[in-house]
C-alpha cells in the first residue's frame, strides 16, 4: 500500500472523530500526522503552485472564484455547476482535477473545502433543459448561476475550459485544463462531481434498473443495455439518444 493510500485511510478515520478545522493548515496537519511529513510536503508544493496560479491574475485573494461543471457526458441526469471563492486558502491534501481523484479522495477534499473560510455554491440544470438549450449552454448556465449565488459576488471568475459565459458582467478568464492548474477551479470541480454523484445515487432508488448509483448516467455497457431493455427514463437526455 502506498504512502498516499495509508494517509488517506488515516485522515478518513480522523475526520470521522474530529473537527476538520483542526487540520486546515499545513503546519497543523503535519503536527497531527508527523509520519507523513514528506508526503504532505510534496502535496504542499503542488497545492501552493495551484494557489499561486489563482493569484497570478493580479486580483487579491477573497476576490477570486473558480467554476467547473460535472455531467456533460452522461446520457441521463442533470449537469452540475459549482463555484468556490476562498477568503483564505486552506491546505487541502489530494486536491486536483476531480477526474484524477478517487471517490474517497474527493470526499475528504470536500470536507476541507466546506469547512474552510470560503463561499461555495452548486447549481443544477435538468435533463429537460439540457435538451432545450444543449449541453454546452446548460453547463455554462449552471456555472453562472453558482457564481451569481456567491455573496458578495467576486471580481474575477476563473472558468474551466475554453468557452466563456455569455452576458457576464464580471471579469472572467477561461483556463484550459483549469481543474488541474487552479486551486479554486479544482475545488469547484470536486464539489460539482460529488454533488452530481449524490443526486444520481438518489435517482437510482427511483430507477434501479439503470444502475445510476454505479454509472452515474454515463454510457457504460450495462447502462446502454438497460436502455435497450427498458427504454429511457424521465431523466434521460433525449438529444443524447442514438
Amino acid at each position: 500500500m502506498s504512502i498516499k493510500s495509508i494517509f488517506l485511510k488515516k485522515i478518513e478515520k480522523y475526520l470521522t472523530e474530529n473537527d476538520v478545522k483542526e487540520c486546515l493548515s499545513f503546519e497543523n496537519i503535519v503536527k497531527l500526522f508527523p509520519d507523513f511529513a514528506d508526503f504532505l510536503a510534496s502535496e504542499k508544493e503542488r497545492i501552493s503552485n495551484m494557489i499561486e496560479f489563482d493569484l497570478s491574475f493580479g486580483v487579491e485573494k477573497g476576490l477570486i472564484s473558480g467554476a467547473d461543471e460535472a455531467g456533460r457526458g452522461p446520457l441521463a441526469g442533470p449537469v452540475c455547476g459549482a463555484c468556490v471563492r476562498f477568503f483564505e486558502y486552506p491546505f487541502i491534501p489530494f486536491l486536483n482535477d476531480s477526474k484524477k481523484m478517487t471517490e474517497r479522495e474527493r470526499k475528504v477534499a470536500e470536507k476541507f473545502i466546506l469547512s474552510s473560510n470560503a463561499s461555495t455554491a452548486v447549481s443544477f440544470v435538468s435533463n429537460v433543459e439540457i435538451d432545450e438549450i444543449n449541453i454546452l449552454n446548460a453547463s455554462l448556465k449552471a456555472m453562472k448561476t453558482s457564481f451569481e449565488s456567491l455573496s458578495p459576488i467576486p471580481q474575477l471568475l476563473l472558468i474551466d475550459g475554453n468557452r466563456a459565459i455569455k452576458d457576464f458582467e464580471k471579469r472572467q478568464i477561461c483556463v484550459v485544463k483549469g481543474d488541474s492548474k487552479s486551486f479554486s477551479i479544482a475545488s469547484a470541480s470536486v464539489l460539482a462531481k460529488n454533488s452530481r454523484d449524490r443526486i444520481m445515487i438518489e435517482y437510482s432508488k427511483e430507477y434501479p434498473e439503470y444502475g445510476f448509483d454505479v454509472n452515474k448516467g454515463y454510457p457504460v455497457k450495462k447502462h446502454i443495455e438497460a436502455i435497450e431493455k427498458f427504454g429511457r427514463s424521465k431523466i434521460h437526455r433525449i438529444t443524447f439518444m442514438k
